[in-house]
C-alpha cells in the first residue's frame, strides 16, 4: 500500500540501507536507532515464535523476521491505527505470511492474549522497546502518542516484563531496550523469574555515561549476570562509528543476538 493511500501525514521511510520501507506517522512517535538496535539485539531460529510488545509501525519486529527465513511473528500494539500500519509495513515488505499485528494493550489480562492465541509459555522469543521515562522525573512530551510510547506510568515497566515472562515458555529469551538510568528498575523487574541477564550498554560518543541499556534475559535461567563491552554510535568528531554504521546500515548483529 502506497502512503498516498493514507494521506499526507504518514511517511514512506527506508530502513536498514534500504532492505525494508515503511510506513509512519510524520508526527508522534517515530521509530529511530532505538528500534534498529533492539532487533541487532534479538535473536532467532527458523521455526520459533516470537512477539514485539509496543510494536508501533513494526519496526524492530520485521527487521528481525526479515533476517530469520521462517520465524513467525506477533506485533502487539495498543494503538488500533499504527497497528495497522504495521500489518501494511509486513504485507509491503513480503513478510505478511508469517507476520501478524493485534491492536492489544501490553498490560491486558491473560484471557485478551489467550483469545488472540498467545496463550501463556506459547513463543520462544519476546521484543520490546517499553516505556521508560519515568513521569516523576522527566519531562513528558504533551503528544498522546508520544507520551504512551516513552512515558512509563504505574509502574508499566514491570507489567511488560510480566507479560512477557508469561508468554515466553521456559528457556525463552526476553530482550529490551532502555534507558541507562532505569538499569536498576529493568535490574528487579527481571529479577522474578527470569536468568542469565547480560547488559550491553549504548553510549552516544567516548567519555559520556550510556544513554541506553540492551538487555538480554533468559526465563527460569540459573545463569549469572554479565556485563559486555559497550557501543559507542559516535566517535568524538560527531560522526557514527564503524560499529554503529555496520548495525544501523549494514544490519550487523549485537552480541546479545548469539543464541
Amino acid at each position: 500500500m502506497a502512503r498516498e493511500s493514507l494521506g499526507a501525514e504518514w511517511t514512506d521511510d527506508a530502513v536498514l540501507g534500504g532492505r525494508l520501507r515503511l510506513l509512519q506517522p510524520r508526527r508522534g512517535h517515530r521509530f529511530g536507532h532505538d528500534a534498529i538496535l533492539l532487533a541487532a539485539a534479538t535473536g532467532g531460529l527458523a521455526g520459533e515464535h516470537a512477539v514485539e510488545l509496543g510494536a508501533g509501525v513494526g519496526t524492530a519486529g520485521l527487521v528481525l523476521a526479515q533476517r530469520v527465513a521462517g520465524l513467525r511473528l506477533t506485533l502487539i500494539e495498543i494503538d488500533p491505527t499504527l497497528a495497522d500500519a504495521a500489518s501494511m509495513n509486513a504485507q509491503r515488505n513480503g513478510l505478511g505470511d508469517r507476520v501478524a499485528a493485534i491492536a492489544l494493550d501490553v498490560t491486558a489480562a491473560a484471557a485478551a492474549f489467550t483469545a488472540a492465541a498467545l496463550g501463556p509459555g506459547s513463543v520462544q522469543r519476546v521484543l520490546m522497546n517499553p516505556p521508560f521515562h519515568d513521569a516523576a522525573t522527566r519531562q513528558i512530551s504533551p503528544d498522546p502518542a508520544r507520551r504512551r510510547a516513552h512515558a512509563d506510568m504505574s509502574g508499566m515497566l514491570a507489567q511488560w516484563v510480566q507479560t512477557a515472562s508469561r508468554l515466553l515458555q521456559p528457556g525463552g529469551v526476553l530482550t529490551l531496550i532502555g534507558s541507562a538510568d532505569r538499569l536498576a528498575d529493568v535490574l528487579s523487574a527481571l529479577g522474578h523469574g527470569f536468568g542469565a541477564v547480560v547488559i550491553l550498554p549504548v553510549f552516544p560518543k567516548p567519555d559520556v555515561p550510556a544513554v541506553r541499556i540492551l538487555v538480554r534475559a533468559v526465563k527460569q535461567s540459573r545463569g549469572p549476570l554479565a556485563l559486555l563491552g559497550g557501543l559507542t554510535l559516535n566517535g568524538a568528531d560527531g560522526r557514527p562509528s564503524v560499529q554503529a554504521e555496520a548495525i544501523l546500515r549494514d544490519g550487523v548483529l549485537l552480541p546479545l543476538a548469539e543464541d
